[in-house]
């Protein structure tokens, strides 16, 4: 049986250390603003809805993407992942299947990753599932803790919030989810903003499922390159190459 599917993808953050007031994901890969990078790999999977969160130059954002089929919503303050997910929640609050959350600033993500994530996720009968990676120096990462021996995860701890112990896991989290789209938005009204950040974080959403009895599992990348947020020029350059090479 084919279960309908969603995407909300988090586009409203400024970047401030791209040192650039062009959004973000306006800034081009190859001649091509990174958005539509990443919108053109998700056209290949079938979407009833595809919702875009914007904010900062949010107008320019939807004047590039006039003509892709995109529904566009506001998330005017910046009070972290969880506050942005939920900003669509009008929008697919009937929506019954499937909804992916992603970046808007990590566009080198491949449609066979992301159908992967998929079939695992309908697979495991999971309420949740995330794409993640093992990175050698994983600073600035959420961290993954698993279910010892499993595919199964009891939390996502950021990097701000995580001890010691914790910072020495390697496997971090991608932003990349599949979720069950009403537990999503259930679960996400119960998110505080009682942390280190003061932001509502979608993380948090993996310990509230996994606490209530939901099954949340993991799904690691084969090529850890496909989950590379950009946050620098350089980084920016770095994924230019890449995509080059891909070609």
């Amino acid at each position: 049986m084919s279960i309908k599917r969603a995407a909300i993808i988090l586009a409203a953050g400024k970047g401030k250390r791209m040192k650039s007031d062009l959004a973000k994901v306006l800034h081009p890969i190859n001649g091509r603003p990174m958005i539509r990078v990443l919108l053109d790999e998700l056209s290949q999977l079938k979407f009833e809805k595809t919702v875009l969160v914007i904010g900062h130059q949010g107008e320019e954002i939807k004047k590039e993407l006039s003509d892709s089929g995109v529904e566009f919503v506001w998330q005017r303050e910046q009070l972290g992942t969880g506050h942005a997910v939920q900003m669509a929640s009008e929008m697919l609050s009937d929506f019954d299947g499937t909804t992916l959350v992603a970046l808007g600033d990590v566009p080198f993500l491949s449609a066979a990753t992301l159908e992967n994530l998929f079939e695992m996720h309908q697979q495991s009968k999971s309420a949740a599932t995330c794409l993640s990676a093992d990175f050698e120096d994983p600073t600035g990462y959420g961290r993954i803790v698993r279910i010892k021996d499993t595919d199964q995860i009891e939390a996502i701890v950021e990097h701000k919030e995580a001890s010691p112990e914790i910072l020495e896991i390697k496997e971090i989290n991608s932003g990349t989810f599949c979720f069950d789209n009403q537990e999503l938005f259930k679960w996400l009204k119960e998110v505080k903003s009682d942390n280190a950040q003061g932001e509502y974080y979608l993380t948090d959403v993996i310990k509230l499922m996994h606490d209530n009895g939901l099954k949340v599992s993991v799904v690691k990348a084969k090529n850890r390159d496909e989950v590379c947020g950009i946050n620098s020029i350089e980084q920016l350059e770095e994924l230019e190459q890449k995509f080059r090479n891909r070609a």
